[in-house]
């Protein structure tokens, strides 16, 4: 269990799976994550490689989003594959990825911490610069969707950027 000030981020269970594919098509996540079928989601849970978290609210046990995350322990890597909050405008994003990047840094101890991002999701880019994160590149048209051809802006943290910017914020 990941703690923060106001959430706890915990091991999804089979049953967080329809809250989870609710999530994924609701109208302000939709364009912006994959969308997994519940057996996909069933093997997330089940593989080692992967941690598949809901984010709920300490107070009241409501759950506000959800992460997947795959684990390259070998190459020490932590890649953000799908970070969605449902409540949106309350400072939860940026309190869950200060609490992952400490996680994978300092729990888990990851040289890398990465994700990709679409170019329209502005506010997802926002909440990545805004942690401190590097703008690596553009993988150009390299997702088909139902939108078409997409690009992926991939950002990034090192451990070494990650405990410079803890030194310089105390």
């Amino acid at each position: 269990m990941i703690l923060t000030k106001r959430l706890y981020l915990t091991e999804a269970q089979e049953k967080d799976i329809e809250i989870i594919m609710e999530m994924e098509k609701h109208k302000d996540n939709r364009d912006f994550v994959w969308k997994g079928t519940y057996e996909e989601h069933k093997e997330e849970i089940e593989n080692d490689d992967y941690l598949l978290l809901m984010i709920k609210e300490k107070d009241s046990d409501d759950t506000v989003g959800f992460v997947l995350i795959n684990l390259d322990n070998k190459s020490e890597r932590f890649e953000l594959r799908r970070f969605v909050i449902s409540r949106k405008g309350m400072g939860y994003g940026k309190e869950a990825m200060n609490a992952l990047l400490k996680h994978a840094f300092e729990k888990l101890n990851m040289n890398r911490f990465w994700l990709d991002v679409y170019p329209d999701n502005t506010i997802g880019i926002k909440l990545y610069e805004g942690v401190g994160m590097h703008r690596d590149g553009i993988l150009r048209q390299n997702y088909k969707s139902e939108r078409g051809l997409l690009d992926q802006i991939i950002y990034s943290m090192l451990k070494n950027e990650y405990y410079q910017t803890a030194k310089t914020e105390k």
